[in-house]
Parts: C-alpha cells; structure tokens; sequence
C-alpha cells in the first residue's frame, strides 16, 4: 500500500510553531509520498455528543465529519500536529479524537480494523525547555494507539513560544530530518508491557541457585 500521511494540524493559529515543525518533518518525505494537511481551526467540527448507547451509530451527513473520516481512513501514516495546551492536546484535537468513538461504530467503516497496523505519530510545540511536561500529550497520543492497535511512533518536540521560535530550535529541527524514518514499533498499553515482562521471568525463586553439599 501506497503511504500517504494525514497531518492533522490542532493549532488554534496559522503557521504556528507546531506547523513550522511538522512541515520541517514533513519535507524529508520521499517524493512518492502522499501528504494531506488538514487544519481543525478551518473545518470546525460540531460538539461532539456520545450516542453511544442511544441506539445504532448512523453514517456521517455533516461534510466535516465525513471529510475528516475519510481523510483518516484513507491514511497510512496520521500525523497529531497539536501545540502543548495546558499539558495535553489542544480542544480542537481533542474533538477530533472524541470523533473517533462514533466512527468505532459507524456501519461499514471497519474503522478500527483499518487502523489497525497502522502508524500514528506526534508533532507538538511547547513554551519551555523541560520535554516531561508534554507526557500527558505524549501518553494521550501513545495509548489512543494501543488502543486501535496502531503502531506508535513517538512525539516529535520543539520548543517555542512567539511565531517561529520553533525555528531556532536546532536540536528540535535535527530530530525533525529523521522523525518519519524511524522504525514505528507496535504500541502496547504499559500495563500490557508489565504483564508481558511479568510472564517472562522465572515463576520459581529457587531458579539459578545450585544447592551446596
């Protein structure tokens, strides 16, 4: 299958320092490479409401939310371009994401089976040098993955406040050149990595102890 990557832009602003490094990321790319650049801020999904248990789950009829389903279905590779809003993804794409659930059960769509496999990745700004405090977009990122059984590829970080900082970021913009050809391994849950490393140590504790005569 042809890649093609969705980037999902979450900046309430054009060209911010999210996007300034996405497209940094993004020219790497190799040329046969399809790229969609979907801005939220542009086609503004409507409130999200749970019907979940309010009966079946209809096909899409507003055309925003058709887009953005097909878009995201029609992808290999989806890029969260989301800046670092008050330590986690931005509303815009915390709304996109909310979206996901209704599209779990849309008739047809498959979409958690479509997904499956493949490869979701993070671009994220934020006003500070300190990368921990980005691990609730990180885990927010990295667990929606697990959950769809997608791979993971991580989240790439920059640093910027005022428009274009990020571009002064030269560690960020060296990470940039290579994020996308990074092997994206298979995410798991942590706990699913706990039980996993549980089940392969030694269940008796008297193992590797040679008795002494």
């Amino acid at each position: 299958m042809t890649r093609r990557f969705l980037f999902v832009l979450g900046s309430a602003r054009r060209e911010g320092n999210t996007e300034l490094l996405a497209r940094r990321a993004a020219e790497q790319l190799p040329a046969d490479v399809e790229q969609q650049w979907i801005r939220l801020a542009e086609h503004p999904l409507p409130d999200f409401v749970d019907i979940r248990h309010d009966g079946p789950v209809q096909p899409p009829t507003d055309g925003t939310v058709r887009m953005l389903l097909d878009a995201t279905l029609a992808a290999t590779d989806i890029v969260i371009a989301s800046p670092l809003y008050w330590y986690s993804v931005s509303g815009l794409t915390k709304r996109y994401l909310d979206y996901w659930s209704d599209w779990l059960r849309v008739p047809g769509a498959d979409f958690r089976a479509t997904l499956a496999g493949r490869t979701l990745w993070g671009v994220a700004a934020l006003a500070g040098p300190e990368p921990a405090v980005a691990a609730p977009l990180v885990d927010t990122l990295h667990n929606s993955a697990a959950y769809m059984k997608m791979r993971f590829g991580g989240v790439l970080l920059g640093n910027g406040s005022d428009r274009g900082d990020v571009l002064k970021d030269t560690e960020a913009l060296t990470r940039a050149k290579a994020f996308f050809a990074r092997e994206a391994p298979l995410a798991r849950f942590p706990h699913q990595v706990r039980q996993e490393h549980q089940a392969q140590q030694p269940h008796d504790g008297h193992q590797g102890h040679q008795k002494v005569a």
